[in-house]
């Protein structure tokens, strides 16, 4: 008796000594993923999944899947969180279609005990939790930095991202607050291109001819590249372009700037925000407490960086970081 008495002690021990994460062992974690269309998303994608299987290996949680709408649709997006709901999952991590459509859903899914974490397009039900980078300041940081080249202003193209989407509206919101303070500068044209270069590209094209000579373009990132061929095919001068950390747009970047000293910069959410989404979910279901709102930081490239950012970024891919347990709870620590 001893003996076993002996042999449980050491186990109970073991058990203490092991990872503090032995209560979300058996916690299942779903991602619902609104699109895939673009290098963004698809590097998201890459990076939720380098992330989830290594925590489901190790034992971290029990389960980490991916799933993403064949469309864009609100009503798609939310009835696969309904199914989410049905399926018993213990956590839902949400890139929304938009900020305030899903929110029915969402609320149904905290009513019935899930943990909902939205990221990058965020929504507003108050039960869930929003990880973001300040967008509006993404935003205004384009108009201000068009202000130190082009003091006296001019004509700019906007290149929106995807209608209806927390992310293109807070984007919008911010250039408009940046030329408020910059009046010098006019937006001519805005056209949607859907984070996407070829969609970018059609919708300048079918607009250029129309336009007065631009200046300078503001964009939601991964539509430089796109807005550049169509001046070049065009036969116009290409316009201060602000790019959005596409590695295609990088490796473009750095081949103007050798042939005529091309300067721009480049910003944009880091496609592994998801894998943050995805730490803060695990940590409110081992009882950790977190802030509704979580802010992060978004990832700048300037020309001094370019070539380190460039030599990173693998080809058709996006300028990423990915974040750790440790961050986490980083931000839990400091709330």
């Amino acid at each position: 008796m001893m003996l076993k008495a002996l042999a449980t002690s050491a186990v109970a021990l073991m058990i203490a000594a092991g990872p503090a994460l032995a209560d979300t062992a058996d916690k299942r974690i779903a991602l619902s993923n609104n699109y895939a269309g673009n290098t963004w998303r698809q590097t998201m994608l890459q990076s939720w999944e380098k992330v989830a299987k290594d925590a489901v290996a190790k034992g971290i949680v029990a389960e980490a899947t991916a799933f993403t709408t064949a469309e864009n649709q609100v009503t798609e997006q939310a009835a696969q969180i309904q199914n989410m709901i049905l399926q018993g999952y213990d956590a839902i991590v949400v890139d929304a279609a938009s900020p305030t459509a899903l929110n029915g859903s969402v609320k149904a899914a905290c009513d019935a005990g899930i943990v909902v974490v939205s990221f990058d397009g965020i929504v507003t039900e108050p039960c869930a939790y929003r990880v973001q980078v300040d967008f509006k300041e993404l935003g205004r940081k384009q108009v201000e930095y068009l202000a130190t080249r082009l003091p006296k202003g001019g004509n700019l193209l906007e290149i929106r991202g995807l209608a209806g989407s927390s992310i293109d509206e807070d984007i919008h919101a911010g250039i408009l607050q940046g030329i408020e303070k910059h009046p010098q500068f006019k937006i001519v044209a805005a056209v949607n291109g859907d984070w996407t270069q070829t969609v970018a590209q059609r919708a300048v094209a079918g607009v250029l001819p129309s336009l007065p000579a631009i200046d300078a373009i503001v964009t939601q990132g991964g539509d430089g590249t796109g807005a550049a061929e169509a001046f070049r095919i065009a036969g116009r001068p290409t316009p201060i372009i602000i790019l959005g950390n596409r590695q295609d747009e990088l490796a473009w970047w750095k081949q103007q700037n050798a042939a005529n000293g091309y300067e721009t910069f480049s910003a944009t959410i880091a496609p592994g925000i998801a894998t943050l989404a995805f730490w803060v979910a695990q940590q409110v279901l081992d009882g950790k407490e977190f802030p509704k709102d979580i802010v992060a930081p978004y990832l700048t490239v300037s020309k001094a960086d370019l070539d380190t950012v460039l030599a990173a970024t693998q080809p058709g891919g996006v300028a990423n970081v990915e974040y750790s347990q440790a961050d986490a709870q980083k931000i839990q620590a400091a709330k």
